[in-house]
């Protein structure tokens, strides 16, 4: 959940972009309509079953456009909830309940649909060893939305950006000349602190990534059988990472691989949104 510092620091700029984006310079059909102050009231109505998730961003949109704004929650970020459902009553001057509605409704519905698709992996994957990562194929700007989204879901981020970690992929292989070389690299320049993960297609270069020191082995686009061969070569000297053509059809034969994590970069690129309206606004 975000405290109102994380809020401020990394969240309010880009909301004011996304609302600068939307209100060039007036919200012209409001301002036709309403001439003055008038209180109202709308109610957020959830329209299919799904994960909740970003009432907080929600909520934040119409305090910065109006910091008078009052939502008042029947649920929170985490809950499961039904076609029908009343999640919130927005209060406040009609013309800011009007001029944020767009803005607010898509961040929700985004990071819900997100969150909505997590969760149905994360069950699939079950209780066990295996978890569930994000990637960074993230919509521009919206990263720190996309993130939690997964992690109100059920799953676990993988690193945030660039400076978050050390993935060594196949141009940085090809950039160095080799894995060995790009991890000697790697363990001079970054700091003992982090852990070096090197992405490999083959079992040959499984065998590299592991005479080399690596802590993390991506298998990226393996078929499931020499997915197994590559844990089974590894043997706990490494953690392992599954990643690509990652689908709910395929999570149980991933799981009879033994790997510790699977990466699903349509977590964040290919989430259907959930739908939720802001209706019956009413003054009062």
């Amino acid at each position: 959940m975000y405290n109102m510092a994380t809020m401020k620091i990394n969240v309010d700029e880009l909301l004011w972009l996304a609302l600068k984006e939307d209100i060039t310079s007036e919200d012209l059909t409001t301002n036709a309509i309403m001439r003055e102050d008038k209180l109202g009231e709308a109610q957020l109505i959830c329209k299919q079953d799904g994960i909740i998730a970003g009432l907080q961003v929600f909520e934040r949109v119409f305090h910065l456009l109006d910091e008078n704004t009052k939502v008042t929650f029947q649920c929170k970020d985490g809950d499961f909830v039904k076609n029908g459902t009343l999640l919130a009553t927005v209060t406040g001057d009609i013309r800011t309940i009007l001029t944020g509605e767009r803005v607010a409704l898509n961040y929700l519905q985004r990071m819900s649909g997100i969150a909505t698709h997590t969760r149905k992996l994360v069950d699939l994957l079950g209780d066990g060893k295996t978890k569930l990562l994000d990637t960074r194929k993230t919509t521009p700007n919206m990263r720190i939305f996309e993130k939690y989204a997964v992690k109100v879901g059920g799953g676990t981020n993988h690193r945030y950006n660039l400076s978050d970690g050390i993935l060594i992929k196949d141009n940085h292989i090809g950039a160095a000349g080799s894995i060995q070389k790009a991890v000697e690299m790697a363990k001079e320049y970054a700091p003992f602190v982090r852990k070096i993960e090197v992405e490999v297609e083959s079992l040959e270069q499984v065998q590299e990534a592991l005479d080399a020191g690596a802590d993390i082995i991506m298998l990226d686009n393996m078929d499931n059988d020499t997915m197994k061969q590559a844990v089974q070569l590894i043997a706990g000297r490494a953690e392992t990472e599954c990643s690509g053509n990652v689908t709910a059809e395929r999570v149980q034969a991933i799981l009879e691989t033994g790997v510790d994590y699977v990466s699903c970069g349509a977590l964040t690129h290919s989430s259907p949104i959930m739908d939720v309206s802001l209706k019956n606004l009413h003054s009062i």
